[in-house]
């Protein structure tokens, strides 16, 4: 069973207790001397129960609301220190997901990046094909042309030929064939 409460509350009454009789005693021994007595009476009862009472009144009015402003305080202390480390946490989770959402982001955008290079590779694999194709086409049609021009100047110069060997025979044997 608790006498006044709290071991620090019994110290503090200790303290008092230990206080007024040291002076109570240290004044009778100065009566010894010669002195002022000091005798305790009836007095001295009601300067305890005055004390004792003074005790109460102060728990009750100053030492109780100050403990229990420091007990919320105590509270309020270690709910924010939960606070923080939850938010902590939280930050630490958001964190490692943002960093990995960042990741994964640059690996679909490479993927991203290396459809768009294939489909860029394929797309010039078709147009040098129908720019080969137009070329082989025209190459052809310029070869069609050529091959017809050679003919068109063979038919010509096979016209002349005769022509040009009767010239050519009249030289060599100096009279006309």
């Amino acid at each position: 069973m608790k006498f006044f409460g709290s071991n620090r509350k019994r110290f503090s009454v200790a303290v008092h207790f230990w206080v007024l009789f040291s002076l109570f005693f240290a004044g009778s021994a100065l009566g010894a001397g010669g002195g002022i007595t000091v005798m305790p009476d009836e007095s001295l009862f009601i300067q305890i129960v005055n004390f004792l009472f003074l005790i109460w009144i102060l728990n009750v009015l100053l030492y109780r609301p100050i403990r229990n402003i420091l007990i919320q305080r105590k509270e309020k202390l270690s709910n924010l220190e939960q606070n923080i480390e939850t938010l902590s946490s939280d930050a630490d989770e958001k964190d490692s997901e943002f960093s990995t959402g960042i990741k994964d982001a640059r690996a679909r955008g490479m993927k991203e990046k290396e459809a768009l290079m294939q489909a860029a590779a394929d797309q010039e694999k078709e147009v040098i094909e129908k720019i080969n194709k137009k070329a082989q086409a025209d190459l052809a049609e310029v070869r069609k042309k050529i091959a017809k021009d050679a003919e068109a100047v063979r038919a010509s110069l096979q016209q002349e030929i005769d022509a040009f060997a009767e010239a050519i025979g009249e030289k060599i044997i100096g009279r006309a064939i």
